[in-house]
């Protein structure tokens, strides 16, 4: 690849990530603290994202795949962004604040396609040289977290309770305004030719793999990937209010111990999927997800601090080994014919109706268990670990694949 477009698209996807990490993890001790919002309501705001999941595949299949050049309607997306984000930063309430939040999600989540669209574009062995590219993503993010919390002290004690955090909203639509004019000096990137062929709805969303479904195991893993979307929901919206309201000092910056974990642990799975099998590996992300949530619920901000340190940096194990190898699995179970929509497919089930259904019972838990504006954040986190050691039961029980995944190192 030309030297001068990799540091174009490493900029692409540093700018990408770092837009979406600049918001995204504060807003639910924003919306706590400064909008005055219920659990139910965070749930609502963070399930845009589902929405926007949900929405995505018909703005990429249906106008970007077809009629325009990939980059440009990047650039286009996160322009309008830059100024929902603007709006957003603005909003004195929580009616104000959601629709626009809304609206940005649902041209935020197809821009995710787009990047690995123009990223593709350039490269011709995508194995070896993405890796490279959306490393960068995972370091905007990151960046991101450790700005918010040791450059601008925004979610310091003292700063929250002044509605510093807005402040995250004006970074991030400063920063996506950048990308969208950016994005125009991208390499171009033109839509697919159609060959005078019509594209269904259903292919657009994946639903022609559905017949996958007809394979116990692979019915199992699906109905097993939007269960544990449910404990996954807790994270996000949970884990920053819970560290910034038991009085972690810089606990965004502390989150982004997560995102160097994924990146960590991504280099891991290889060798574990070879050496356990698709299996266990699925088994021990549950099992992550199980430990790390026990330990949120008994550690503190004292001498068990270590417990919730623990807890961020499991994020590696419990994404990756988890929904990296779900993606691997169901690429190898797909077939040529069917890859794309298969991955279509499974995302929606996961990002779309699973995330959908856990930040709804993730903002009911936490309104269960707020008496008088005091979190009983045991119980918040008792109950996600419990639902992800059930989840990990019966997938031990009912899941019996003995056929051999292969995942390339």
């Amino acid at each position: 690849m030309n030297p001068s477009v990799k540091i174009k698209l490493s900029v692409m996807m540093f700018l990408q990530f770092f837009v979406w990490g600049g918001w995204y993890v504060t807003m639910g001790p924003f919306a706590g603290t400064n909008l005055h919002a219920t659990g139910a309501q965070t749930g609502s705001l963070y399930s845009t994202q589902s929405w926007g999941a949900i929405i995505a595949p018909f703005i990429v299949g249906m106008i970007a795949d077809r009629f325009f050049n990939a980059e440009k309607i990047l650039g286009v997306l996160h322009i309008i962004g830059a100024v929902l984000m603007y709006q957003a930063y603005k909003a004195a309430d929580i009616s104000a604040f959601y629709p626009y939040i809304l609206g940005y999600m649902i041209l935020y989540m197809p821009t995710l396609a787009l990047v690995n669209s123009v990223s593709f574009n350039q490269m011709k062995d995508t194995e070896k040289e993405f890796s490279s590219i959306r490393v960068w993503g995972t370091i905007g993010w990151i960046v991101a977290g450790l700005a918010i919390s040791y450059l601008f002290h925004w979610d310091s004690a003292e700063n929250l309770s002044k509605g510093f955090l807005k402040y995250t909203f004006l970074m991030s639509g400063i920063a996506s305004l950048v990308l969208g004019l950016f994005s125009f000096t991208l390499p171009a990137t033109p839509p697919k030719p159609s060959n005078g062929e019509k594209v269904s709805i259903a292919q657009i969303l994946g639903l022609d793999a559905l017949k996958l479904l007809k394979d116990k195991n692979y019915l199992v893993f699906f109905i097993a990937s939007i269960l544990i979307c449910i404990p996954l929901a807790f994270y996000y919206q949970n884990a920053n209010s819970f560290l910034t309201d038991i009085k972690i000092d810089n606990p965004t910056g502390k989150m982004t111990i997560g995102q160097i974990s994924e990146a960590a642990f991504i280099l891991a799975l290889p060798i574990f999927f070879k050496k356990f099998g698709f299996k266990w590996t699925i088994v021990v992300g549950m099992l992550a997800w199980a430990l790390r949530y026990a330990m949120f619920a008994y550690g503190n901000a004292g001498e068990l601090s270590f417990l919730l340190i623990i807890g961020i940096a499991l994020h590696g194990v419990c994404y990756d080994f988890f929904f990296v190898s779900g993606q691997i699995y169901t690429d190898s179970k797909a077939g040529p014919q069917y890859k794309s929509a298969a991955q279509g497919m499974i995302t929606l089930a996961t990002y779309g109706v699973g995330m959908l259904i856990g930040f709804y019972i993730a903002g009911l838990i936490s309104d269960a268990y707020n008496a008088g504006g005091v979190h009983d954040w045991k119980m918040i986190w008792l109950i996600p670990a419990g639902i992800a050691a059930v989840v990990m039961v019966l997938f031990l029980l009912f899941f019996n694949d003995k056929t051999k995944t292969e995942v390339k190192t």
